[in-house]
C-alpha cells in the first residue's frame, strides 16, 4: 500500500478514534498501548488529536508519561500558539527531562520566547537537570530576545553540567554571542572547541558577517574548507553576503561554483544570496538570470531582484519589476515599499512615488519607521518638502532616523533655519543625535550661509555628544568656511583635521578656491589632490577653468593635454522627467529613450477595497 493510499484510509477512519472501545488486560498505564502509540503517530490535524487527548482522558492514558509527551509534541507541532501544549504540560501529574525539553522546544520555536526561559529556570527549581537537548533550544531563546544576561547564565550552567565540550551547545554559544555583537566572546567558545562541525563553522563565519567583520568571516570559510568540512547551503548564504561587502567578485563567483559542485546551486535561499551579491558587484544581467530561471519566487526574491536594481540606479526597471510583482498576486511588504520609494526618489519621480503612498496606506503601513523615513527623503528629493512635512508631522512616534530625514530634507531645500528649528525640538524631545543627523545639520549650515551655527554644531558633536567627526562632517565645515571666503581658516582647518582628509575635502576647498578666485591656493590644493589620486579627472577640469578665469592659458593647454593622456572617459549626464506617470530617461546629448513605469491606474480598484478594509 502505497503512502498516499494510507493516509487516505487513515482520514477515513479518523471518526472511529472517538469510539470508546475495551483496552486489552495488558495495557497498563507504565506500558504503553500499542495501538494508541500508532493512532498518535498517525495523527495529522489538531481535531484529531483533540479527539485522541479525549481518548486518552477517558481511558486513563494520559497519566503515561510518554503518551503525555507525545501529546505535548503534536500539540506543539499541529497549532500555531503554545496555549494547548501549555494546558496539556501543566496538567501533567508527573513530568521527566524529555517532557521539559519538549515544551521549551516549543516555545523556542513558536514563541514567546521568554516563556522558554522561565521554563528553564522552573525546571531548575524543581530540580530537574537539564541535558544537551535543553541548553540548544534555552540558548536559541536567549539569541531571539537578546538576551545577553540571561545567556550568560546559561552558560554558566553548561560548564557546571559539564557540557563545554558538547559541539551543538558550543555553537549554539557562538551564534547568541555573535548575535549579541559579543564576537570576541563567540572567539572565546570557537577557540576552545575540541572538535568543530560544519553548525559551528558556520556559526562563526555568520557571526564575522552580522557585526561588519566580512574579512574574518571570508578568512574562517576558507580555514573550514582547508580543514575538511565541506560547507552546505547555509554556510554558503552566511560567506555570500561577505564578499558582496567587500565587493569581491572573484570569491563569490568561486562560492557560486562551489554551490554547483555541491548540488544547492538550487537552494531558494542560496540563489536569493547569489542575487544579491551579483547585484551589489554591479551584475544585473547575472542576477536578472537568477531570477528569472527560479521555479519559485517567493516574496524575498522578489525584494532581492528588485533592490538589486535600485542599487545600481535602474529606477524604471525598479518599478516595472514592481508592478509585475503586484500582476503575479504577490503580496509586498514594507521592505519592498521602502526600496520602490527610494526608486522614486532617485528618479524625482512625484506621481509615481504618491501613487506608492497610497498602496502605503492602503497597506495600513503610515506608521511604519522605514517607510515614513522613505517617503520624508523621496518628497523632499522631488521637491515637495510640504508634503515630506506633512508626512513627518503625522508620525505617531520619531526614531533618529525620522529626526535626520525631515532635518536633511530641509536642508537639501535651502531651508537652514528651519533644519535648525527641527533639531532644537529633536533634542527638547530627549532624542540623541547620531553623526548622519550631524551632517545634515553642517549640510543646512552650508546651504544657508550659517558660518557661526555651524561652527557651534561641529563642535557639540565631541564636547556634548562624544561623536568624532568623520570625513562627512569636515567636508560640510570646509565647504561651509570655503563658501563664506574664510579660505585660510578652511586650509587650517584640513590641516589639523583628526583624521586623514580624504579626496571630497580637499575637493570642497578647491570648490572655494574657484568661488573665490584664489589661483595661489587652488595650486596647492590641487597638488595634494594628485597625490591622493592623479587620474581625479573632475579636478583637472575644475583647475583648467580656474586657470582659464585668471587669463593662464598655457596652463589650459596643459591641462588639456593631460586629460587627453588620461583618456578620461566622461559619463554622460542622466536625466528622468515624469510626465503622465511614465518616466522618460535621457542622457547628455543624445535622444530621449523613453521608459515607461508602470501604468499605475491599473490598480485604483484595488486600493479603493483595500482602504476600505482598514
Amino acid at each position: 500500500m502505497s503512502a498516499n493510499s494510507l493516509r487516505t484510509l487513515l482520514r477515513k477512519l479518523e471518526p472511529l478514534f472517538t469510539l470508546p472501545f475495551d483496552l486489552p488486560t495488558f495495557a497498563t498505564v507504565n506500558q504503553p498501548f500499542l495501538p494508541f502509540s500508532y493512532l498518535l503517530n498517525s495523527c495529522h490535524s489538531l481535531a484529531a488529536l483533540k479527539r485522541l487527548h479525549t481518548l486518552a482522558l477517558t481511558t486513563g492514558y494520559l497519566a503515561n508519561l510518554p503518551v503525555c509527551t507525545k501529546l505535548i509534541s503534536l500539540a506543539c507541532s499541529l497549532s500555531f500558539t503554545m496555549d494547548y501544549a501549555r494546558k496539556l504540560f501543566d496538567q501533567m501529574p508527573q513530568r521527566d527531562v524529555f517532557a521539559w525539553n519538549t515544551i521549551i522546544r516549543g516555545y523556542s520555536n513558536l514563541g514567546p520566547c521568554q516563556e522558554a526561559i522561565i521554563l528553564y529556570k522552573d525546571m531548575h527549581l524543581l530540580g530537574f537537570l537539564p541535558d544537551n537537548y535543553t541548553f540548544p533550544f534555552v540558548l536559541r531563546s536567549c539569541s531571539v530576545l537578546s538576551a545577553l544576561r540571561e545567556g550568560r547564565e546559561v552558560h554558566c550552567s553548561i560548564i557546571k553540567h559539564g557540557f563545554e565540550s558538547d559541539v551543538f551547545v558550543q555553537s549554539c554559544l557562538i551564534t547568541l554571542y555573535a548575535q549579541s555583537g559579543e564576537t570576541l566572546d563567540s572567539e572565546l567558545v570557537f577557540d576552545r572547541m575540541r572538535g568543530r562541525n560544519i553548525v559551528s563553522w558556520t556559526a562563526m563565519i555568520a557571526g564575522y558577517v552580522q557585526n561588519g567583520i566580512p574579512e574574518k568571516g571570508l578568512g574562517h570559510f576558507l580555514k573550514m574548507v582547508n580543514s575538511g568540512t565541506l560547507p552546505n547551503a547555509i554556510t554558503l548564504v552566511s560567506v555570500l553576503p561577505a564578499c558582496a561587502r567587500l565587493e569581491c567578485l572573484d570569491m563569490g563567483m568561486l562560492v557560486h561554483g562551489y554551490s554547483i559542485k555541491l548540488g544547492v546551486e538550487t537552494d531558494v535561499a542560496l540563489v536569493n544570496a547569489l542575487i544579491a551579491f551579483y547585484g551589489k558587484c554591479g551584475l544585473l544581467d547575472v542576477a536578472r538570470s537568477l531570477f528569472d530561471q527560479m521555479k519559485e519566487h517567493s516574496l524575498v526574491s522578489w525584494n532581492t531582484i528588485i533592490a538589486a536594481y535600485e542599487q545600481n540606479d535602474a529606477g524604471s526597471a525598479t518599478i516595472k519589476l514592481f508592478q509585475r510583482m503586484l500582476d503575479e498576486g504577490v503580496e509586498f511588504d514594507y521592505i519592498t515599499l521602502v526600496t520602490v520609494i527610494s526608486a522614486c526618489a532617485r528618479l524625482g519621480a512625484l506621481g509615481t512615488g504618491k501613487w506608492v503612498h497610497e498602496l502605503v496606506k492602503s497597506k495600513c503601513l503610515e506608521c511604519n519607521v522605514p517607510i515614513t523615513n522613505a517617503l520624508i527623503d523621496m518628497y523632499a528629493k522631488c521637491g515637495s518638502i510640504e508634503l515630506a512635512r506633512d508626512v513627518f508631522d503625522r508620525l505617531p512616534y520619531r526614531s533618529v532616523v525620522s529626526w535626520t530625514s525631515i532635518i536633511g530634507a530641509c536642508a537639501s531645500h535651502g531651508h537652514g533655519k528651519d533644519a535648525l528649528e527641527f533639531f532644537s525640538r529633536m533634542k527638547e524631545e530627549g532624542i540623541q543625535p547620531n553623526s548622519f543627523t550631524f551632517t545634515a545639520v553642517l549640510t543646512a549650515c552650508r546651504h544657508s550661509g550659517l558660518v557661526e551655527e555651524g561652527r557651534k554644531h561641529f563642535e557639540s558633536m565631541t564636547t556634548e555628544y562624544s561623536i568624532m567627526p568623520g570625513v562627512e562632517q569636515c567636508a560640510c565645515m570646509v565647504d561651509l568656511l570655503g563658501r563664506a571666503g574664510q579660505l585660510l581658516e578652511a586650509y587650517e582647518f584640513v590641516e589639523n583635521m583628526p583624521i586623514e582628509p580624504d579626496a571630497d575635502v580637499w575637493g570642497a576647498l578647491l570648490g572655494a578656491c574657484k568661488i573665490h578666485g584664489n589661483l595661489e591656493l587652488a595650486e596647492s590644493v590641487a597638488d595634494r589632490l594628485l597625490d591622493l589620486n592623479p587620474q581625479t579627472v573632475p579636478f583637472y577640469i575644475l583647475m583648467k577653468n580656474i586657470y582659464a578665469e585668471a587669463g593662464r592659458w598655457e596652463e589650459v593647454a596643459r591641462l588639456k593635454f593631460l586629460l587627453e593622456e588620461v583618456e578620461a572617459e566622461k559619463i554622460p549626464g542622466k536625466s528622468s522627467v515624469e510626465i503622465n506617470q511614465r518616466i522618460h530617461t535621457f542622457l547628455s546629448g543624445s535622444r530621449i529613450s523613453n521608459f515607461s513605469t508602470v501604468p499605475l491606474r491599473e490598480h485604483g480598484v484595488q486600493l479603493k477595497h483595500k482602504q476600505a478594509a482598514c
